[in-house]
């Protein structure tokens, strides 16, 4: 028997021989091709600080050998006389690699940017990771939802239909989930919009704490007392949201009651004393000092200045200064004060004759 007469589907050993070897070269050249490319291109875009040769080289890094051998079959079974439906297979194996290949491109490029876009302000922007988590997750499933629909459409499946049920099923499903779809999309507000991030200090409600954790559901925040409060995103979204952490300045507004017994030139210089008194602490800035009512006990003064330090504990700390020198000034220019008093005054009628 001949062996390089024996014919296999119509092609003969030697075409087969052909074919293997045209597709091993062509492995071993796009193989090497892409080893080189990375070496090159990495020692480049270590120099370099645009971003886009390391995104080539990310990609590059992301093909698999097993597109690369895909690619390499095909173009050796070009040489070969093959049937229709073995021409057909080949045909839709490699569109179903070059789909899977170029979704894992995609996911890589989605979290490339991603990472740049969210690590160009990661020092201002404390929530960082859940935006990458939040953006990454909705990218995602969108990717690889194209994918598998080109994917059944490569295989000769009708996705009309399936897409047709799909979105009625959708429909039931949302409202099936509606309250967790809320919250999803609750998330996806707060990442975007960002009306606290995670360290700031928010009051919502009566809820106090700071932020710990934005999830895709739940907000978690920790309490002054210690303890964890979660709170669901479509409620936070709902209600008044108070964030402390982005307070540039404090107002501070006070008031102080001296005695009726205050002569009227004292009653006139105590708002001079007490913007002299503020202006001598540092992080201030003075506003008012007014003479404001006649109380039922007191003479009353209203004073208002800001702190240009949003710390609490340094507006506490400046409070306190400020009273204490209030305290001791009055105390020398002989200024008491007021506290709650009350006059009864006791009339005798006259005896009757």
């Amino acid at each position: 028997m001949n062996f390089w007469g024996f014919r296999l589907l119509g092609n003969s050993v030697e075409d087969w021989l052909y074919a293997a070897g045209s597709a091993a070269v062509a492995f071993l050249l796009m193989h090497a091709a892409l080893k080189f490319a990375m070496f090159r291109l990495g020692k480049f875009a270590a120099g370099t600080k645009t971003p886009l040769d390391d995104f080539i080289v990310d990609l590059l890094r992301r093909t698999r050998s097993l597109s690369l051998l895909a690619v390499a079959l095909f173009l050796g079974s070009l040489s070969l006389v093959v049937p229709p439906a073995a021409g057909r297979a080949l045909d839709v194996t490699l569109v179903m690699v070059v789909i899977l290949q170029g979704a894992l491109w995609g996911n890589a490029a989605i979290r490339f940017w991603l990472s740049r876009a969210v690590s160009a302000t990661q020092e201002q922007d404390a929530a960082r990771a859940t935006t990458i988590s939040a953006l990454e997750f909705a990218g995602r499933i969108l990717l690889w939802s194209m994918a598998i629909l080109l994917a059944l459409e490569n295989l000769g499946i009708s996705v009309t239909g399936l897409v047709a049920g799909l979105g009625v099923g959708g429909i039931a499903v949302a409202l099936a989930l509606q309250n967790i779809l809320g919250d999803l999309f609750a998330s996806l507000s707060i990442v975007l919009d960002k009306p606290f991030v995670i360290g700031d200090f928010i009051v919502v409600d009566d809820h106090v704490g700071s932020v710990e954790h934005v999830g895709l559901k739940s907000t978690r925040l920790r309490s002054l007392s210690g303890e964890q409060i979660v709170c669901a995103n479509s409620d936070l979204l709902k209600s008044r949201i108070r964030n402390f952490k982005r307070m540039y300045e404090r107002r501070v507004i006070f008031s102080l009651g001296v005695t009726y017994r205050t002569p009227h030139a004292t009653l006139a210089a105590i708002p001079g004393m007490i913007r002299a008194i503020v202006q001598g602490q540092q992080s201030t800035r003075f506003d008012r000092a007014h003479f404001r009512e006649y109380g039922d006990s007191a003479l009353l003064f209203e004073v208002v200045y800001f702190v240009t330090d949003p710390d609490y504990n340094r507006y506490m700390d400046i409070q306190q200064a400020i009273n204490l020198e209030i305290y001791r000034e009055f105390g020398d220019a002989g200024i008491e004060f007021a506290y709650p008093t009350r006059t009864v005054v006791v009339r005798h009628a006259p005896e009757e004759p």
